[in-house]
């Protein structure tokens, strides 16, 4: 499906230039949001240092970035493609922004995310892997899985949810799980989201202070920065352990969280070999008019109050 850029008579140049940067406005206020928290910070003390990207830069990429996603997407419902991408991380590594950049325009019946709650009762009962094997994608279809079964080698481990026989058997089995998936005809790629003590710290005093951030901020996550160097553990018997051929891990320096989105995109899209999908011209027909039909009334009460 190839969409034409010729105006339409009924709409000029400057509401056609209105409505593409209209379309931007979701990111711009993401930005506008952490524009918030920058000059928050600057309340906070020992905010970790490290070069900003420049805005105009990133701006510009992310929309380059962005125009590629949707590429891929279409490739991937062309060839009927199987696609998983793991996003693991310490809390307030990022990966949230980062999914939420890979999904902003892309179809939700083609990309979807999994985050998937602590398990109930029955699912703790289960084949470990069972509760999320039911998110895999069907033909056509990208699942980005915002944490995934690694919690039993991160959270489950350290916070004691599980006993050393587990993770054992998590370590044996897992390698083998992930070779079935790609077995299968599945594209799974990992990713581990990697911040400094320091930037935690910061991110989490800025969750602390910032009123409309503080619903971010579990008991989970503050027991966690005590055991950061438990994590630290943990994190490296799980790469160490399940880095195999078929389904290795990517670590993605997320300290400035910009670069980590463009980067983590970037080479996401040099995972899946792609090329455009050659779609028909679409034509919007005239719209039908009929003599017979009069429009009914709409009562001035059930309107939105006009505020703004």
């Amino acid at each position: 499906m190839t969409l034409s850029l010729e105006p339409h008579p009924a709409f000029d140049m400057d509401r056609i230039k209105q409505e593409i940067t209209d379309s931007f406005d979701e990111e711009l206020e993401m930005e506008l949001d952490e524009a918030r928290l920058d000059e928050l910070a600057g309340d906070l003390a020992d905010q970790p240092e490290h070069d900003q990207l420049p805005r105009r830069t990133y701006f510009r990429e992310l929309f380059r970035l962005q125009h590629e996603l949707v590429r891929l997407q279409d490739w991937v419902q062309h060839k009927g493609l199987k696609v998983v991408v793991i996003f693991e991380g310490r809390d307030s590594a990022g990966k949230g922004g980062a999914i939420k950049r890979i999904t902003q325009r892309l179809n939700p019946r083609v990309c979807r995310v999994a985050a998937l709650p602590a398990p109930n009762e029955r699912e703790r009962t289960q084949w470990y892997f069972q509760r999320y094997a039911t998110h895999l994608p069907a033909a056509g279809e990208i699942v980005l899985f915002d944490r995934s079964w690694y919690n039993r080698a991160g959270v489950e481990r350290v916070m004691g949810f599980c006993n050393d026989d587990d993770v054992e058997e998590f370590f044996r089995s897992v390698p083998e799980f992930e070779r079935m998936l790609v077995r299968s005809g599945i594209i799974l790629i990992k990713y581990w989201f990697s911040i400094t003590d320091e930037e935690q710290q910061f991110r989490f005093n800025m969750r602390i202070h910032d009123p409309l951030k503080q619903w971010k901020l579990s008991p989970m996550d503050v027991e966690s920065r005590r055991r950061w160097e438990d994590y630290t553990r943990a994190k490296e018997a799980m790469l160490e352990r399940t880095h195999i051929p078929e389904a290795p891990w990517w670590l993605v320096e997320a300290v400035d969280k910009k670069r980590a989105r463009l980067n983590c995109i970037a080479h996401l899209l040099d995972q899946i070999p792609y090329e455009e999908v050659p779609k028909p011209a679409v034509i919007l027909p005239d719209r039908e008019r009929r003599d017979d039909y009069i429009r009914h009334p709409v009562p001035d009460e059930m309107y939105v109050p006009d505020r703004y």
